[in-house]
C-alpha cells in the first residue's frame, strides 16, 4: 500500500488548505492516480485496520441496488446512518432509514427518460463482459444529475470502467471527492472486491485496479491520524478468499467473502465529516 502512503505524504507536504462544505476544512491536492495490481495481494491498507465486514456488507448492499440504510444495517454496518440522519435529508426521505437515490438505485435502477424500463448498469456490464470482454463500453455511472437533489449523498466514487485483454480484467474508477485518511482505503478494497468478484462470474483473472481521485483531500481534524499512520510500517498484503461455487455477481453473500493472512496494526480513530 505504498502507493497510498505517499498520496498521504503529498497531500501534507504539497496540499493547500481551504474551507469545505462540512465546516471541518481541509488540505487538498487534485488529479492523483493509483495503481493496485492484483498479483502483489489484496490491496487492503495494514498500517492501521481495515473495516473489511463493514466494507463489504456495503458492496453487496450497493449490488441489491436498496437505498434502505436498515437493509445495510442488517449487515452490521453502520457507516451511512449519519447521512440517513442529517438534518439537510430528513425532510426529503420517503421512509425512515431511505436515503434517496443513492449509489445501488443508480446501479440497478438508472431510470430512462425514454421508456418505462430501468437500466440495470450492473447485468449490463456483467452482459457485455460475457459477450466481449474487449469492448470499450463497458462502463457504469452513478452520477446522474437529474437526481443528484434527490440522495442524501452524491455520489464520490461516480463512475467505472472494465478492460479486458489476454484473460485478465482491470477496472478504472474516478472518485470525486476523496476523503484520503478515512474513506480512500475503504473505496480502494471495496472496488478491487468488486474486480474479484466480476472476474470470478465472468471467467477471467482479476488484474490491475486504477483508482482514478479527483479533489484529494485529509481533513484538517485529521492531521495527528496521519503523522501517526505514516510512521508505521507496512506489513505484506493479505489475499482474497472468495466462495469458487458463487458465479452470480447477485448472489455473493457476507460468507463467501474473507481475507486471509490480514496482519495489520491497531485502528486509528478519527471522526467522519457529514
Amino acid at each position: 500500500m505504498k502507493q497510498y502512503l505517499d498520496v498521504l505524504k503529498k497531500i501534507m507536504d504539497e496540499g493547500v488548505d481551504r474551507p469545505d462544505r462540512t465546516g471541518v476544512g481541509s488540505r487538498a491536492i487534485f488529479g492523483v492516480p493509483m495503481r493496485f495490481n492484483m498479483k502483489d495481494g489484496f490491496p487492503a491498507v495494514t498500517t492501521k485496520k481495515l473495516a473489511f465486514e463493514s466494507m463489504k456488507a456495503e458492496l453487496l448492499w450497493f449490488l441489491s441496488g436498496s437505498s434502505d440504510v436498515k437493509e445495510l444495517q442488517k449487515l452490521g454496518c453502520h457507516i451511512w446512518d449519519g447521512n440517513a440522519n442529517a438534518d439537510y435529508w430528513k425532510p426529503k426521505a420517503k421512509f425512515e432509514g431511505d436515503l434517496g437515490r443513492v449509489y445501488g438505485v443508480q446501479w440497478r435502477n438508472w431510470r430512462s427518460p425514454y421508456t418505462d424500463v430501468p437500466i440495470d448498469q450492473i447485468s449490463n456490464v456483467i452482459s457485455q463482459l460475457k459477450k466481449n470482454s474487449g469492448d470499450r463500453r463497458i462502463i457504469a455511472s452513478s452520477w446522474n444529475p437529474a437526481e443528484l437533489d434527490m440522495m442524501a449523498l452524491p455520489p464520490c466514487h461516480l463512475l467505472f470502467h472494465f478492460f479486458s485483454v489476454q484473460g485478465k480484467l482491470s477496472l478504472l474508477m474516478y472518485q470525486r471527492s476523496c476523503d484520503t485518511f478515512l474513506g480512500v482505503p475503504f473505496n480502494i478494497a471495496s472496488y478491487s472486491l468488486f474486480l474479484h468478484m466480476v472476474a470470478q462470474v465472468v471467467g477471467l483473472e482479476p488484474w490491475e485496479f486504477v483508482h482514478i481521485l479527483g479533489d484529494t483531500h485529509i481533513y484538517l481534524n485529521h492531521f495527528d491520524q496521519v503523522k501517526e499512520q505514516l510512521a508505521r510500517e507496512p506489513y505484506p498484503l493479505p489475499k482474497l478468499w472468495l466462495n469458487p461455487e458463487v458465479k452470480d455477481i447477485f448472489s455473493f453473500k457476507m460468507e463467501d467473502i474473507k481475507l486471509v493472512d490480514y496482519k495489520y496494526h491497531p485502528s486509528i480513530k478519527a471522526p467522519m465529516a457529514v
